[in-house]
């Protein structure tokens, strides 16, 4: 059975910056995946797919890089700050899904 998993946070407020900063790099990685499948739909051939397929793992990697760096730049050091250590468990359980 699956671990449900509850976060101390149910929404956050982003900055301007942040959020045109993450909206960006999603509307890439959607543009690059939208033309994954036209390469499928054309039958293009594996290796390329294959290739463009990775780009897109690691455009998510890079956006989960700095939805993390974001997150604990606020909502992390902000819960600390604030005496709130259970954001901290909330965090290594965050990580541990990031690393499988």
């Amino acid at each position: 059975m699956e671990e449900k998993q509850e976060f101390l946070h149910a929404t956050k407020v982003r900055c301007e910056k942040e959020y045109k900063d993450l909206v960006n790099r999603l509307s890439r990685i959607e543009g690059q995946v939208r033309g994954i499948k036209k390469m499928v739909e054309s039958d293009a051939y594996c290796p390329d797919i294959l290739i463009q397929v990775s780009a897109v793992n690691a455009a998510l990697n890079s956006f989960n890089k700095v939805l993390l760096g974001y997150h604990m730049k606020s909502c992390v050091a902000n819960d600390i700050r604030q005496g709130n250590d259970e954001t901290l468990d909330e965090l290594v359980t965050v990580l541990q899904k990031l690393m499988k």
